[in-house]
């Protein structure tokens, strides 16, 4: 999915920094942004677009109004919940917890902390009662800690709208030409029919992340040479390849009109942002979010990383699950309020960042998130030398059952070690299954070590890594 500028305009907030150079849309864009899109829309049932609207008005809004607003939206949510889903019915009514006497988000503060091991344990009885259609999604494994859940039409209406708004402020919308390098598997290239004709028709084009041989960079190279897409959106890591290839071939990229590229799902090192930008010539957006947790943080032109505060609230606690102090780093936790069919409270995202009490000068008045720790997802590489992402590797391990969590160390092109955390329903059977997907994804001559452990250890800055190779 893709986003228009958000220009200079009066009113609450003060002035406000024109987010992009003004250009106009065009007709096709137009016609994609404000009816094909928005029909699309209304036909799955979806609320996006008058979501969209209220969030791009509320932006403007004082912190502390938006502060008010949100305050009013979780009490809501929260006395919602405690009437429909039997998990949090119950845990309400064991902890004393009245959600009709919450104040503010610090109130939070009294619920426990929510881990993917509780909703693994508990998962049919986080479903509200009386819910409506629920899809069915895994996370992609980064995290090391596979999760099944369900996401209901309200929560996917929020994360488009938020997506949306954000994007907007980069100058592009939906119907602009868009390069999507993400983490489709190689074996499931083939779109369905529906996904092709959605994506034809909205101008994204999906070019699979998971391969980064000379030959598939090359082909990368070409067809955003050919295509001039007006945005990419991808893993940073991905698109750092793509560049440096790109450089080394001595093809330019910075001539075809890319005017910005989006990146989230691992964390944005600076040197990546340069690279992008230089070589693409355009401006980098940092975004930060996931599947479960919802659509977190987006950066805007002044550099800002704005949470989108006002459907989902952030808090940063230290190892016990207590709030640390503003400007200090902490695990990121997050509340998402438009869930209430598959409800997460205080759910730990794993992730290590600083809530920002500092203004944006962008002039919006959502809070800010800095010194994001993200989730880190690195490459692998074959024997035969060709690179791939991480990912690869992760998609075999995160659907296997009895499986809590993982690490995947390539020690060298020969020999890749893979960490496990068994749970009470683990089998060793699977050990075939992961020696032979490995070695079909890195060689079939790749020694594959399947260990047991009790737990995984910590990086230093408190983050867990998933994937490490020292064969690149």
């Amino acid at each position: 999915m893709s986003a228009s500028r958000t220009g200079r305009r009066g009113g609450p907030g003060g002035n406000r920094v024109a987010a992009t150079e003004a250009t106009s849309p065009s007709l096709y864009t137009r016609l994609a942004a404000g009816v094909l899109f928005p029909l699309h829309e209304r036909l799955k049932g979806h609320a996006s677009v008058a979501i969209r609207e209220r969030l791009e008005r509320s932006q403007w809004l004082d912190s502390a109004e938006i502060e008010r607003e949100q305050s009013q939206r979780l009490r809501e949510f929260l006395v919602d919940i405690g009437a429909r889903v039997p998990y949090y019915r119950e845990l309400f009514q064991r902890t004393g917890f009245d959600p009709q006497a919450v104040r503010s988000a610090a109130d939070l503060q009294r619920l426990p902390l929510l881990t993917k091991a509780d909703i693994r344990a508990h998962g049919e009885r986080m479903k509200a009662d009386g819910h409506g259609p629920l899809s069915r999604y895994n996370t992609g494994g980064s995290s090391g800690e596979p999760l099944v859940f369900y996401i209901g039409r309200g929560r996917k209406s929020h994360d488009v709208a938020a997506k949306w708004r954000a994007t907007r402020w980069w100058g592009v919308d939906i119907g602009d030409r868009e390069a999507v390098i993400w983490g489709s598997p190689i074996e499931h290239g083939t779109q369905d029919r529906m996904k092709a004709l959605r994506d034809g028709l909205f101008r994204s084009t999906l070019l699979p992340a998971f391969e980064m041989s000379e030959s598939r960079l090359d082909q990368f190279v070409a067809w955003v040479r050919r295509h001039r897409p007006t945005m990419l959106f991808g893993y940073p890591s991905a698109l750092t390849y793509i560049a440096r290839h790109a450089e080394k071939r001595g093809q330019r990229l910075d001539d075809l009109g890319v005017k910005v590229a989006f990146v989230t799902s691992e964390r944005l090192y600076d040197e990546q942002r340069e690279t992008i930008a230089r070589v693409f010539g355009c401006r980098v957006a940092n975004g930060y979010g996931g599947r479960d947790a919802g659509f977190i943080a987006h950066e805007c032109p002044a550099g800002g990383m704005h949470l989108s505060a006002e459907d989902i609230v952030v808090e940063a606690v230290d190892g016990e699950g207590r709030p640390v102090a503003p400007g200090q780093p902490g695990e990121l936790v997050v509340t998402e309020l438009s869930t209430a069919e598959f409800p997460f409270v205080r759910y730990r995202t794993g992730d290590v960042g600083v809530l920002d009490e500092s203004r944006c000068p962008c002039g919006r008045g959502l809070p800010l998130l800095r010194d994001l720790q993200g989730r880190t997802t690195d490459f692998v590489v074959a024997a035969d030398g060709t690179v791939m992402h991480g990912l690869a590797l992760i998609y075999i391990l995160r659907d296997l059952p009895g499986i809590e969590g993982f690490k995947v160390t390539q020690e060298t092109r020969r020999l890749t070690r893979v960490q496990i955390v068994p749970d009470a329903s683990y089998d060793a059977a699977v050990i075939p299954t992961i020696v032979q997907g490995f070695q079909r994804r890195l060689g079939a001559g790749v020694e594959v070590q399947v260990l047991t452990v009790a737990s995984l250890p910590r990086e230093r800055s408190g983050k867990y890594r998933y994937i490490v190779s020292h064969a690149l």
